[in-house]
């Protein structure tokens, strides 16, 4: 029971990963020592699986699926993308800063605990850690689109988005904001289907259920195509892929930069072009923070915080 509890708390962290932009479940995993598993289970996803299913060979299937392994993670997974939208929606209203210092520290801590895993560096190891930085610092300065519900591209969306989860340091919630729809997703249809559940608006939940499932489906065939071209790379290219991976979660480090200004989309004529008389946010204004401001000196001791937290983490993982 102990092992399931530790499991679920993994799903739970890596479902909050999931929700912040910039953030990726896919470090939390690495991190927490299960990556390699989870990568494995998600590949079990095959033919052999569906023709045990189709016998119903429950037990074989169980094992074959790691189901041990993969109902407490991805309950915690599910619970926490469902409750957190909420509490971090208010967060980031609130305090976004304190926030973005937090995670910040996360992910610094990240690049050094997952660039330990690296066996023997080589000039290839250096060449794919850069290639993988500037990726992710490209993704930094994309244009986000507008957003989207159509069927298709929601579950588009799901397919770019989970596979950006499984990837350490390329976050799926930014994906989504790049691609239109991380509102919609992430702070609106997964967190209101429980409320609409609780209080039996079933005009409400059918509403939610039209952006949940075409993004469940799309991520579901994102997972199966990803997981084995991951598990493929790590098993042949064990080194570079790793190196490759790091380097995304440094470069990942410049979206989450807790003191940055908004930069809202206008028209030709400089007017601000409104969605749902909300603003769009299109980009950032990076500055380097006042040292005299108390806010600032906070951010910094909750960027220690989130560092000590994520070495805890790998103690923990080394320790299991």
């Amino acid at each position: 029971m102990g092992s399931y509890l530790f499991l679920f708390l993994k799903g739970i962290a890596m479902g909050a990963a999931n929700v912040i932009p910039g953030v990726s479940g896919g470090t939390i995993a690495f991190v927490t020592g299960i990556y390699q598993e989870f990568i494995d289970s998600l590949k079990a996803f095959d033919l052999q699986a569906l023709n045990l299913a189709r016998r119903f060979q429950i037990k074989e299937l169980a094992a074959h699926l790691n189901l041990k392994f993969l109902i407490p993670l991805g309950l915690g997974v599910f619970i926490s993308l469902l409750s957190f939208g909420k509490a971090l929606d208010w967060l980031f209203s609130n305090q976004p800063v304190l926030v973005w210092s937090f995670f910040f520290g996360l992910i610094l801590a990240s690049v050094y605990f997952v660039s330990k895993n690296i066996r023997q560096r080589s000039l290839t190891v250096y060449v794919t850690f850069a290639l993988g930085t500037l990726a992710a610092l490209a993704l930094a300065f994309l244009k986000p689109a507008e957003e989207n519900p159509a069927y298709f591209y929601v579950a588009i969306c799901g397919m770019v988005a989970v596979c950006s989860m499984i990837l350490p340091g390329l976050s799926g919630s930014f994906v989504l904001i790049l691609m239109g729809n991380y509102q919609l997703v992430m702070l609106q249809a997964v967190p209101n289907f429980v409320e609409s559940i609780l209080i039996a608006d079933s005009d409400a939940i059918i509403s939610n259920l039209q952006i949940i499932v075409p993004f469940a489906v799309g991520g579901g065939i994102g997972f199966i195509i990803l997981s084995r071209a991951i598990s493929y790379l790590l098993e042949r290219f064990h080194d570079s892929t790793l190196s490759t991976l790091t380097g995304f979660i440094l470069g990942s480090l410049v979206i989450i930069w807790p003191w940055k200004n908004e930069v809202y989309l206008t028209d030709e004529i400089g007017v601000l072009v409104l969605k749902d008389e909300e603003k769009i946010v299109q980009g950032y204004e990076w500055f380097v923070p006042s040292l005299g401001d108390t806010n600032t000196l906070l951010g910094i001791a909750l960027m220690v915080v989130g560092i000590f937290a994520v070495a805890l983490l790998e103690r923990t993982a080394q320790r299991s």
